[in-house]
């Protein structure tokens, strides 16, 4: 019998209330609902503590994409693909809107999608740290009142010592996140690739540079100042001390969306969120 985890932010309005409606409604179609301890009793669903996550078959996620971006963090054992079901403003990973929520439901259910199997990214560092990321991993100057000197490294090569706020190093589903506040490129994101791309540079012709995946990206602190912080996916961070070097490399692990049928296409979602107003001319406008 197919399982599906339910996700719900408990910080959105009514998204624990909905979560109930849906598990109810899978749980008309039998399906098995499961969710996180705190909400399995809310939803009447199985406590996620006492399966293997290899028995989850489906995330729905109830929020946005931070929704998403956290789940990812706290239950990285789980690796079914997901669906995200947006409560808030129109998001990128989180793209059904609440009217859609049980025809979507409906499609998943008639297996009437495809998945998208999108680059994820690791790190670790010389001082033993580790993390993983969907959207980017990104070292700031934190605490320092000036800009701070990273040297960057690809394969091993040096490639330039960068003057700036820091540094993000995002994967494609990133570059419409973080990386594209600091003017990244946009890429596609069924594209595997990195994007290195400086924050606030001293001089302006550092640009964003994109990279294949099966490179390794090392990033070395310089100054010796107070210890810059690394974050991976705005969620958790650490601190990077004087000389101390960071590790970006493609995880082993594909972060695996869900894509409906009826879902709209991803320029379409670009244009809305981006709020591009261009407009298809014709020959007689």
């Amino acid at each position: 019998m197919t399982m599906i985890a339910l996700f719900p932010n408990e910080l959105k309005l009514d998204s624990l209330k909905i979560a109930a409606e849906i598990s109810t409604f899978l749980k008309d179609h039998q399906i098995k609902v499961a969710s996180e301890d705190a909400f399995a009793l809310n939803l009447d669903a199985i406590p996620l503590s006492t399966i293997d996550p290899k028995q989850v078959d489906f995330r729905i996620s109830l929020g946005g994409d931070g929704t998403i971006l956290r789940l990812v963090h706290r239950h990285p054992q789980i690796l079914a693909p997901l669906l995200g079901i947006n409560l808030g403003s129109l998001g990128f990973l989180a793209d059904i809107p609440m009217d859609d929520i049980y025809p979507s439901l409906q499609l998943l259910l008639e297996g009437r999608f495809t998945i998208q199997n999108r680059m994820m990214m690791e790190g670790k560092t010389s001082k033993g740290d580790n993390c993983h990321a969907v959207n980017e991993i990104a070292i700031h100057r934190a605490r320092n009142p000036c800009l701070i000197d990273l040297a960057i490294y690809v394969d091993g090569v040096y490639i330039n010592t960068f003057s700036a706020d820091g540094m993000i190093v995002s994967t494609a589903s990133g570059s419409t996140a973080y990386s594209l506040s600091a003017g990244g490129p946009i890429l596609t994101p069924e594209l595997d690739a990195f994007v290195l791309t400086p924050i606030c540079p001293h001089t302006i012709t550092n640009r964003p540079i994109v990279l294949l995946p099966k490179k390794e990206i090392t990033l070395e602190y310089l100054n010796p100042l107070l210890p810059v912080e690394v974050y991976y996916d705005g969620i958790s961070d650490f601190t990077l001390p004087t000389h101390c070097k960071l590790t970006v490399f493609a995880s082993k692990n594909r972060f695996q969306l869900v894509c409906l049928e009826n879902q709209k296409n991803y320029f379409s979602t670009l244009r809305e969120k981006l709020g591009w107003q261009g407009r298809l001319k014709t020959s007689h406008s």
